[in-house]
């Protein structure tokens, strides 16, 4: 860790050791999943300010069928946000990593239905600009269910259906080498039940390869580039 920006583990557990004591003792942990490199579409280490503040970029993790947002939002995140699973389990959001505090990841299955970008259309994504759904913008939406979530504050439920924040993806980066890693998930997960729900549909599409981790790297793509079409409401 030294000399290396810290883990938003990190950052969860000194804002968890806030909270009282009973609180802390019943906070949900952290999965920690394997350290996977963010690269480029060439393969090179991917640059916190190449990013694009308001454009929605994806990965998969941590598992090869999982799509997750990664962000660059306008301004730096505060880290020491408690939320609630849908089972009301607290957990405490860690902010945003980088040299301004401002890039955060999330599973990008939508906590109602689990609708997710595929290969062929994605139904969610980052809204920056005002809309029906989005309201005044900046935020998460899914169109399929008109789930809205707020990625400056760990991805809560602004409005709809939606009964938990997007989980969240810890991520780690490496200020001296400008390099950034997924290291695992925090809150309410979906991936067992989405692989309930899709697993003839994935099956179809990737075969075993579905369930298997990502390992080493992992791709960033603008959503445009993962999915075929972006529905936008």
């Amino acid at each position: 860790m030294k000399r290396r920006d810290f883990v938003q583990l990190c950052a969860a557990s000194a804002a968890g050791a806030t909270l009282p004591d009973a609180a802390r003792a019943s906070t949900l942990a952290a999965h920690m999943y394997a350290r996977v490199k963010l690269v480029d579409d060439r393969g090179e280490p991917l640059r916190v300010d190449s990013l694009v503040a308001g454009q929605t970029y994806v990965f998969d993790y941590p598992f090869a069928a999982t799509p997750c947002f990664l962000l660059r939002l306008a301004k730096p995140l505060a880290a020491g946000i408690v939320l609630h699973t849908e089972s009301g389990e607290p957990y405490v959001w860690s902010g945003g990593v980088g040299a301004t505090k401002s890039v955060v990841a999330y599973s990008a299955i939508c906590a109602h239905k689990m609708t997710y970008p595929t290969r062929q259309v994605s139904f969610i994504g980052y809204r920056d600009a005002p809309s029906p759904v989005a309201g005044p913008g900046k935020v998460i939406t899914c169109c399929s269910d008109r789930s809205v979530y707020d990625p400056a504050e760990g991805a809560k439920v602004v409005s709809g259906p939606a009964p938990q924040p997007l989980a969240t993806i810890l991520l780690e980066h490496d200020a001296k080498a400008d390099e950034t890693f997924a290291v695992g998930a925090l809150g309410g997960e979906k991936f067992a039940e989405f692989f309930r729900k899709y697993s003839f549909r994935l099956q179809l599409e990737m075969g075993n390869r579905s369930r298997a981790s990502v390992d080493g790297t992992a791709p960033v793509r603008l959503l445009d580039n993962y999915s075929a079409q972006w529905a936008k409401c």
